[in-house]
């Protein structure tokens, strides 16, 4: 089991690498929702997402043989930036299989920190087959997208945040595999047990919020434009987590997913991708006579793909 001790170890690796990021308050925002609103930045991390944190934390912990022989994973797109950054930072070779639906941006960027892409399958669960079997041809290692070492690196987000606001009321999470949602609840266990966590899926990928309603792992197909929360099953590590300590999973359209975006473009000066925005969506869609304390939501990345960005242009344009 993951402690917050185990935590607090990885926040000495990732803080080496990583400064705090900044948690902000909006006025406009504020006066967008009616309610004072803090937003966790993650979108300002070198590769543009909180996932980061992941792989630097991994890129200390790698074993004998995964430094031998290398890593393989799948991803849409922050998982394998991730990755490859790590890979990166401790010179290693990765291999980063993506569904062909992966934005190109995010492709591009994965190569360009030095790992190879592989472009497999119509789906994250397709790829991650492929991963599977190209690790177990090759020898390199898998990184599953839930591995501890992931987990751990990505709750160091939620330890700056508790820090830095220790009398929240309710926090809103994206997920997608749930590793931030997992190390959210590991930290506000420890330190803020006052504070509710609420995860947010799309409405159109489904999987994870099944999975944590039934209390089994649940497959659903994945149709929702936002990549990061295109996971098509529920992962067992970090809904065993879930299960025992989120508040509360809610479901929103891409639709609002797209208007939070708007919302954080013109009142909090920040461009964020699909998954960036659902937390605000969730937010949004909560009444605040629904909360008490004040509310978080996570910007988790900046990851636009170009179809992003002609939607959020669009509808800032009709605004």
């Amino acid at each position: 089991m993951l402690t917050f001790d185990d935590v607090l170890a990885a926040a000495e690796v990732v803080g080496a690498h990583l400064p705090p990021t900044p948690l902000q308050a909006h006025p406009l925002l504020d006066q967008a929702l009616g309610r004072p609103v803090l937003v966790k930045h993650e979108n300002v991390q070198p590769t543009g997402a909180f996932k980061v944190r992941g792989g630097v934390h991994l890129a200390a912990t790698l074993t004998a043989a995964e430094r031998a022989h290398g890593l393989v994973t799948c991803s849409t797109g922050n998982h394998a930036q991730s990755v490859a950054y790590g890979a990166r930072l401790a010179g290693v070779r990765a291999t980063i299989v993506m569904p062909a639906s992966a934005p190109a941006a995010k492709r591009d960027a994965v190569r360009a920190l030095g790992a190879e892409v592989a472009l497999v399958g119509a789906s994250l669960g397709e790829a991650g087959e492929h991963a599977r079997a190209l690790a177990a041809e090759t020898g390199a290692s898998f990184v599953c997208p839930t591995d501890p070492r992931i987990v751990l690196g990505h709750a160091t987000a939620y330890l700056e945040l508790f820090g830095q606001a220790p009398e929240l009321g309710t926090l809103f999470v994206p997920i997608g595999s749930g590793t931030g949602a997992a190390g959210a609840c590991l930290v506000r266990d420890a330190l803020a047990p006052g504070c509710r966590v609420v995860g947010v899926q799309s409405a159109a990928a489904p999987a994870g919020w099944h999975s944590w309603r039934t209390g089994r792992i649940e497959a659903a197909p994945a149709r929702t434009r936002a990549a990061g929360l295109a996971t098509t099953t529920g992962y067992p590590r970090t809904q065993e987590i879930l299960r025992a300590r989120l508040d509360d999973f809610v479901l929103v359209d891409d639709d609002a997913i797209d208007a939070a975006a708007g919302l954080l473009a013109t009142c909090a000066h920040t461009l964020a991708e699909g998954a960036g925005a659902a937390a605000l969506a969730a937010a949004v869609a909560t009444p605040a006579a629904g909360t008490e304390g004040p509310v978080a939501v996570v910007c988790t990345g900046a990851n636009a793909s170009a179809d992003e960005i002609a939607r959020l242009a669009g509808s800032v344009a009709a605004a």
